[in-house]
Formats: C-alpha cells, structure tokens, sequence
C-alpha cells in the first residue's frame, strides 16, 4: 500500500485545432487508505482526473504516482485499481458469479476453487450471496451497484475509483449506499477515489474532498474545513444548501456599503478588506438570525418574500424591497408567513469576506462559537 499522488496533472483535448483544457495543473496527494471525493460542477474535469488515474485517459503534462512506482506511463492493467462505474457496466449474458470471477479469470492464474472462493466470501460480505445465480437483467439498481462493487473488491487493488456509483439510485436506497460504502471502504483499507456532482455525498463520504470548477483545483481540504474554511467564493457558494448568501460591498475604511444596507467592521475585520475597494461579503443561511427588533448592531428591517418548509427547518428568504435577496434558515416549528416584516441578524463572527476580483477568501468565520464541547467526565 502507498500514497497516491497526482503531480501537477493536466489534460488538454484538441478541438478543431484549439486546445480545450478538460484539467489544468492539478495536484493532489491521496494518503494511503484514505477516501478522497472530487467533486464539482459537470463539465469541471473530476471524471477526466479518475478517468486519468485508471488510464482511460492519457495524462497530457505532469505525473501520477502510487508511492515511488510512476502509473500514468503504463496501461490500465498494470496498475491495479479496480474502478466502479455510474452505469455498473455489468455483463448482461454472465451470472453475477460470473461478473465476479470474470476479472480474475482474464488477469491471474488463481485455481477456479480459490476464484470461487473469493468470489462467495465477497458477496456474502456484500448481502448478495444468495443472487450469485441470477443475471443482472434480475437485479434491482442497488443488487446491481453491490455487484459492481464485488467485482472491484475481488481483485484487491491498491486503488479504488468510483465514478459517480450512486447516481442511478432513488434518494432513500442512494443514502442507504452511502453509509454502507463508507463502513466497506473503512473495513478494507483501500485508497479510494470517488467522483460525485452532489455535495451532500461529498460532505457526509469524504476523509476529504477535492473541488474542482473548470479543470482547476480549487481547495482539497476536510468537509467542515471546506464548508466554514472555504478558500474562495466558489467553494463557499458550492459546499452547502441552501447556499452561501452574497452581497456585493464597497469598502469606505471600517464599514461596508452597496445600495440595500451597511455594515460596520471590526478593526479584524477592516485589516481583512484593507487594499481592497470592492469584496463580496458571505454569511451561510443558518448563520441568519431572525430576531425581535432592529436595535442590536448588523440587524436589519426586512420582509419575507417566501418560506420553504422543510420540516425540520424553514428557508426563509428574505428581501430589503430591491433587488437583493438573501435565505435564513430557521426550526421548523417556528411560524414565519410571506408578506412579514421581520429583523434580520447577521453577526459579524459568521461573515466571510472575499475579494471581488480574485474570490480568493480575505476573512472566514470565526470558529470559536462552533468548537464541540469537550465531553463531560465520567463519574
């Protein structure tokens, strides 16, 4: 086992003669047994770097490595990984003994009663011993997708990818899979790669995520780190639903203004913005206080345009009677009703502030109000 490490990757696609740039200068270290998500965007270039660690794609500048042994030069056989498929790409005609024992059969010399004895072991790990007779067409999605995994997991690669595995499950069996890939992935210790458009299994899958917009990485950092730490306005606004709530500023010395409200800095805060004459103040939705009046510091006279009902909490969105809206999130058992007039709260400990130009972060949340309590001693 050993660290897989993506060495300033890229990959370029010749359109017509134009290079079209699918990722551009990525660089990543994935510690060994650890589970990394890439997640973006569609068309932001995660599926091109899985595609390029498994070499169904060529690597056009930089390396890939697994420890010291470079991968990107040999063909996809010699590398051993094992990838999972959005669509399982299962044999239609072969048993699912079959599909199991298929990559082994074509790629080592193992006796057929060792194959076959692997082969059982996995599915009864996987809760699909008893559909080893059956042909994928029998299947449901999820006896399929365990399939899929089985036949990865067989090989015992160094490296699993996965490349959006999920994504043809209904809601409640796709939260069922994450939970239960997450225990598999813990109990076998393998390096795994997995790709995903949908944060939530980005934040609740990942040791750590990888965002990637436009070919380019953006942060690889934990999931609370990427949601309270983000390291631009990108990933602030992509990580987290409802999203990271914008207004654009100008900076005049302690206080920020634009044509709806202003708002008074911390001497912190002002060397945060200092140089800059535009940033883009951000404040997470649940980060919104509604609260009794206006005379508390960075509260504001809104009106609510429209609440979301979610059960255990309301989006509430809000508006200052312009164009500028914003969305707080509030219990559930709280009554809120369009057309209201209400205060909003937007502490100065929960802001983070950008540059306007770059989006690169200038200040972020203060996390001494979110730090879990040390646990009670026992008695």
């Amino acid at each position: 086992m050993a660290d897989l490490t993506l060495d300033h990757v890229s990959k370029f696609f010749d359109d017509d003669g134009s290079k079209v740039v699918a990722v551009d200068d990525a660089s990543v270290t994935i510690e060994d047994g650890e589970f990394l998500v890439l997640v973006g965007p569609s068309g932001c270039g995660k599926s091109t770097t899985l595609r390029m660690i498994a070499g169904l794609e060529t690597v056009s500048e930089g390396q890939i490595r697994l420890g010291d042994d470079r991968m990107d030069n040999k063909p996809p056989r010699d590398r051993d990984i094992a990838m999972v498929f959005q669509s399982y790409a299962l044999y239609p005609h072969m048993s699912v003994r079959g599909n199991m024992r298929f990559g082994l059969e074509e790629s080592t010399d193992m006796a057929d009663g060792e194959i076959d004895s692997l082969v059982e072991e996995t599915a009864e790990m996987l809760g699909i011993d008893d559909l080893l007779g059956r042909k994928p067409g029998e299947l449901s999605g999820g006896q399929q997708q365990r399939v899929a995994l089985g036949r990865a997991i067989v090989r015992d690669p160094e490296v699993f990818l996965m490349d959006e595995p999920l994504s043809n499950l209904d809601a409640k069996l796709r939260s069922q899979m994450r939970t239960e890939l997450q225990r598999l992935q813990e109990d076998l210790g393998v390096t795994t790669v997995y790709v995903t458009h949908d944060q939530t299994e980005a934040m609740t899958m990942g040791d750590r995520i990888a965002i990637l917009n436009d070919g380019e990485l953006q942060q690889v950092a934990t999931p609370l780190e990427a949601y309270h730490r983000p390291a631009n306005r990108f990933v602030a606004g992509f990580i987290g639903e409802p999203s990271m709530n914008f207004f654009q500023m100008e900076v005049h010395g302690d206080t920020l203004a634009d044509d709806s409200f202003t708002y008074s800095l911390s001497p912190e805060s002002e060397d945060a913005v200092s140089g800059s004459e535009h940033v883009t103040l951000g404040i997470r939705p649940e980060d919104v206080e509604l609260v009794a009046d206006g005379s508390a510091d960075h509260t504001y006279e809104t009106t609510v345009d429209v609440v979301e009902p979610m059960g255990n909490e309301n989006a509430v969105y809000l508006d200052f009677g312009d164009e500028s809206r914003f969305v707080a999130t509030v219990g559930g058992m709280r009554r809120v009703e369009a057309g209201e007039t209400v205060y909003a709260h937007i502490p100065e400990d929960a802001v983070h502030l950008f540059d306007a130009s770059s989006g690169d972060a200038l200040k972020n949340r203060s996390l001494e109000s979110v730090e879990l309590a040390e646990p009670e001693p026992q008695a």
